[in-house]
């Protein structure tokens, strides 16, 4: 019997052909922003989405009796090769208007995009017509609600890295759930990323930022993505620090988990703060911050006297903001830049560096190994010197006053042992790929995490450009199976996976 036969194939096509719809939406609103500024680029955006709605509907309709199931093996292929699958249709708009000729660029770009690590090959960011710079910012929220959905309806189905915490606190029924339904429950998350979403489009407006500008960094910042419409990303506007306050607090609230924004929203606050999760997020942020703010007031030269703005009180308040815009944007791996943190002082590049492998909270659209995991980690580690005293005495892993499955502890180890050895055959490949060895480590740590800014010739205010074709594809291939939690894109490529039984 064909492993085919097994699969539900014409489920997986029909969703693949709604994808391709959703993106050509997407686009078609693009094309709207181009005409509006009248960029120069309105027909190819509009054929972009033309040629993507039509591909995408007639997959549909073409596949509209299927079975209305999907089983684990589907699953994974699902939300594998829909990545995959968005990211090649996402190229046609920069291929078709010429802002990124080159396939294998527009590829990259457009996997940065959906995979929100924000990582680019543009170095003149300021010379692309807004509805491409538009459509690019777009591929980052479409990207981010999709993590949301995969977080709350799709990986916990699949045991994927640990992620049935989160659904143990989401979906299904119970008192301490947000909703019994699954589809019920991202719906309203979805409600407060675009609620979130209009919110900060406001506030950037109003303190300063044209709409278009504020519009796409919010479109970046919920996403935790970190495309900048600037070439100087959001340094551009170190002199308007409200507008970098503005932006830290977004970050905040998107790496946290939005079920329990939905919570306050709510007037749950008890189950906020009763997060261990949330909890360790904030004091990590608080923490890390008071560290770094120390060190770049006696380290780093901002040059103030340059900077004649009432709200600038000195290099205090400018070695807190930036510390802890900085701090937020690789914890969160949203990737905005406020300075140039890799001509600071080498123990601040580290602790940087170090961050990239933290990762914001699980039910967030934050890349990276999550918050929750290290937690996990770090309780069963602390347990097993209590097991080796007592080896006799039944002592779980106690998470939110709750004791964790023996094989979601398991499976969380496994995650991340396979998290840090993807991450040396990264460095391995960008090292044979011809990087240095601070640019193949920060590469490896930043795409694998899906942070954007990373170390050497990848630097913060540095473009990916400078990669060769082969170590674009590589990267891009890293942010995929980082994005989609390792196991999901990786089992796909073991034998047994593929066989009949």
């Amino acid at each position: 019997m064909n492993i085919l036969t097994k699969l539900n194939v014409k489920i997986v096509v029909h969703i693949m052909g709604l994808l391709l719809a959703v993106n050509g939406v997407f686009m078609l609103i693009a094309s709207i922003i181009s005409i509006a500024y009248n960029d120069g680029v309105f027909k190819e955006m509009l054929l972009s989405a033309g040629v993507t709605l039509f591909v995408g509907i007639v997959t549909m309709l073409l596949t509209r009796k299927h079975k209305k199931e999907i089983h684990k093996r589907d699953g994974y292929i699902i939300v594998s090769l829909g990545w995959v699958i968005m990211s090649l249709a996402g190229t046609i708009p920069y291929l078709f208007t010429g802002a990124i000729p080159n396939f294998t660029d527009a590829f990259f770009e457009t996997m940065s995009g959906y995979s929100t690590t924000g990582a680019t090959i543009l170095s003149d960011i300021e010379s692309i017509p807004n509805g491409v710079l538009f459509w690019r910012s777009t591929t980052h929220w479409i990207g981010g609600m999709g993590i949301i959905v995969l977080a709350v309806a799709i990986l916990p189905l699949l045991g994927i890295g640990g992620m049935q915490l989160f659904a143990a606190e989401a979906p299904g029924p119970g008192g301490d759930k947000l909703h019994p339904r699954i589809t019920d429950t991202a719906k309203r998350l979805w409600l407060i990323y675009v609620g979130y979403t209009a919110a900060e489009t406001l506030l950037l407006y109003v303190a300063g930022m044209s709409f278009f500008d504020a519009i796409n960094h919010s479109l970046s910042t919920l996403s935790t993505g970190g495309f900048s419409t600037k070439n100087a990303s959001v340094a551009y506007w170190n002199d308007t620090p409200l507008i970098q306050y503005i932006i830290i607090f977004f970050m905040y609230l998107a790496g946290a988990n939005f079920v329990l924004s939905y919570f306050a929203f709510k007037r749950k606050f008890s189950k906020i703060f009763k997060d261990e999760e949330f909890r360790s997020y904030s004091l990590l942020v608080i923490g890390i911050t008071i560290i770094m703010a120390f060190l770049i007031y006696f380290n780093v030269d901002f040059g103030l006297s340059s900077i004649d703005h009432p709200m600038v009180l000195g290099k205090a308040e400018a070695s807190i903001r930036h510390g802890l815009f900085q701090v937020l944007s690789i914890v969160t791996t949203t990737g905005f830049v406020s300075a140039d943190y890799a001509i600071w002082t080498p123990i601040l590049v580290i602790i940087f560096f170090g961050l990239m492998f933290l990762g914001g909270s699980s039910g967030s659209t934050s890349g990276g190994i999550k918050i929750v995991r290290h937690l996990i980690m770090i309780k069963n580690g602390v347990l097993e010197f209590k097991r080796t005293l007592h080896p006799h005495a039944i002592l779980p892993v106690r998470y939110n006053n709750r004791a964790v499955q023996q094989p979601i502890v398991f499976n969380i180890l496994g995650f991340f042992i396979l998290y840090m050895l993807s991450f040396i055959v990264g460095v391995l490949v960008f090292s044979l790929l011809g990087l240095d060895f601070a640019t193949a480590l920060g590469g490896a740590a930043s795409t694998l995490g899906n942070v954007g800014p990373a170390l050497g010739d990848l630097g913060p205010v540095n473009s990916y450009g400078v990669l060769s074709t082969p170590a674009k594809w590589w990267a891009s291939f890293l942010m995929l199976i980082g994005r989609l939690e390792l196991f999901t894109v990786l089992i796909l490529f073991t034998p047994f996976f593929w066989r009949n039984r």
